[in-house]
């Protein structure tokens, strides 16, 4: 098992994830500075007080997930943040962190990972948010009915799918916006899509997929973000021959 410098690992992710090339209100990168030596590479999806201490317990030196800490501007310390920063700055541990630039990377993102895992042929820009499109929208080989299209996601990404069955029974063409991205039904709809995939739903969604004729899926918020960090720890291995770990934590939604 190798050895490397943080900074040389931080100086790497960020150029191959593209961290400072998007806007975000998370603050992509280096969130908190541990140890100067990285040999072990915890992976999770969340920052959370029970992923750090796992993160310890398997002796990983740096954790990189996909929803970090400061979200915004850290105003202030206190609560649960102290918490948690305490937690990393006493076990010398680094937290990395990449938000948006991790959903819309074109080879190690999580909608283009979802897109090829279910085999989606002409694949296209989809999705857009803030100005820039973060998702992909495709063609499956062959129509598949909805209730079947439904149980390959969840088989295959082990969590409980949502459907609302508002569209043609008879599925071709998907969109994917990993995590948050109801907002998307509307360019779904407007794009002639038979399902468009989110991670969670919003109240208004029902009656919105209704009116418009869609097929919505709710593939869970976590369960549509586990494929881009686990991407990164692949390539992370293959490239500098650390050790990577991936820390399974699903969340309800």
């Amino acid at each position: 098992m190798s050895t490397i410098s943080r900074d040389t690992l931080v100086d790497y992710l960020n150029r191959r994830l593209l961290v400072h090339d998007m806007d975000d209100f998370m603050e992509n990168g280096l969130q908190v500075e541990g140890t100067d030596k990285v040999s072990r590479v915890a992976l999770a999806v969340d920052a959370s007080l029970s992923v750090f201490k796992k993160t310890f317990s398997l002796r990983c030196q740096m954790l990189l997930t996909h929803h970090g800490l400061i979200w915004g501007s850290l105003k202030t310390i206190t609560g649960l943040d102290k918490i948690k920063i305490e937690y990393l700055i006493k076990k010398d541990l680094n937290l990395y962190s990449v938000h948006l630039p991790l959903d819309c990377h074109p080879t190690l993102g999580n909608n283009i990972k979802l897109a090829k895992l279910f085999k989606l042929k002409n694949l296209r820009a989809f999705g857009e948010y803030v100005g820039t499109t973060i998702g992909y929208a495709g063609e499956l080989d062959k129509k598949i009915s909805r209730n079947a299209l439904k149980e390959k996601f969840e088989s295959t990404l082990h969590g409980p799918v949502t459907v609302l069955p508002f569209g043609v029974d008879r599925i071709k063409t998907i969109g994917f916006v990993s995590g948050a991205a109801s907002e998307a039904i509307h360019e779904a709809a407007r794009r002639g899509l038979d399902c468009f995939c989110t991670g969670e739903a919003r109240h208004q969604d029902h009656h919105l997929a209704m009116e418009l004729g869609l097929n919505v899926m709710y593939l869970g918020h976590y369960h549509s973000e586990t494929l881009g960090v686990k991407a990164v720890g692949k390539e992370l291995e293959k490239k500098f021959r650390i050790k990577t770990v991936f820390i399974d934590e699903p969340t309800i939604v």
